[in-house]
């Protein structure tokens, strides 16, 4: 068995998508396919996911049950085997699973970016940075108040990457640590005038809803790339890998990139898919 999983996995994606489109091993492995999907407050919190699951769900009869967490907490369920599937976007962290053998067929679905954001009068004067690591040096010298998940998450992984180009994160009083998601942290943001580092789709979804604006965007170090990675059965048997593999193959199909590129908030892209590029990509 451990040598058929190993030439599934070295199968061309597009042979892959083939096979496992078809009905059949699923219906084998489980007759009511139900699969666990661990995956990043982002995907959630923008309404992505609640855009995208109803049409593979109708499309595969497989129900997918959406545990929306941190990256970090995401790969943590997956190592045991708590879920099936993850939907993650901290390549590092990401790499490090899958050669630890957790995971298997990663595959990146889509990209955005990340941004600095703060109160529109950006009191610490980020806007007029000439560079990332200008506009944290600026954040720490003018004593703007930052609000951090400390979640673990791939937006705190890429937050604690950053600070590193400026010798580390602010002193207190002026770094707070929320411990919560993207959506909670962006309020906490708000309400105590102060800045944030946020994924762009999270940050369209609610944004408007709150008195924060791009400080600072546009750098090639923001880019935000989110990848799928099924549980490796070798190492948990119980885990429906054929119903996971589904969705993988659903998310970097033409059809589901497709809908991940028009999935909109007042007619910006939220998620960029990368997969299977469109026109105009």
């Amino acid at each position: 068995m451990k040598h058929l999983y190993h030439s599934i996995w070295l199968l061309p994606a597009f042979t892959l998508a083939v096979l496992l489109m078809a009905p059949d091993p699923v219906a084998a492995e489980d007759a009511v396919a139900r699969i666990r999907l661990a995956t990043t407050t982002s995907t959630d919190n923008s309404g992505l996911l609640e855009y995208l699951l109803p049409h593979f769900e109708e499309k595969c009869g497989i129900k997918v049950d959406v545990i929306a967490v941190g990256t970090g907490k995401a790969l943590k369920l997956a190592e045991r085997g708590d879920v099936d599937i993850i939907l993650v976007h901290a390549p590092v962290a990401e790499l490090a699973f899958v050669e630890a053998g957790w995971g298997v067929n990663r595959r990146a679905v889509m990209v955005n970016d990340f941004l600095l954001v703060g109160p529109p009068a950006d009191p610490a004067n980020l806007k007029n940075a000439g560079s990332l690591a200008d506009a944290l040096q600026k954040l720490k010298q003018n004593q703007g108040i930052f609000v951090s998940r400390g979640d673990d998450s791939g937006t705190h992984k890429k937050e604690r990457e950053l600070w590193l180009l400026v010798g580390g994160q602010p002193e207190d009083p002026f770094y707070l640590e929320t411990g919560q998601g993207m959506e909670a942290t962006l309020r906490v943001a708000h309400e105590k005038e102060a800045y944030t580092l946020t994924d762009r789709g999270t940050f369209l979804a609610v944004g408007g809803q709150l008195d924060l604006a791009p400080v600072f965007q546009g750098d090639a170090r923001l880019e935000n790339l989110y990848s799928i990675i099924v549980v490796n059965p070798a190492r948990h048997g119980h885990v429906k890998y054929l119903a996971a593999m589904r969705l993988l193959a659903w998310l970097t199909s033409p059809e589901g990139q497709t809908l991940i590129g028009g999935f909109r908030k007042e007619g910006e892209i939220l998620f960029h898919p990368t997969a299977v590029p469109l026109k105009g990509e």
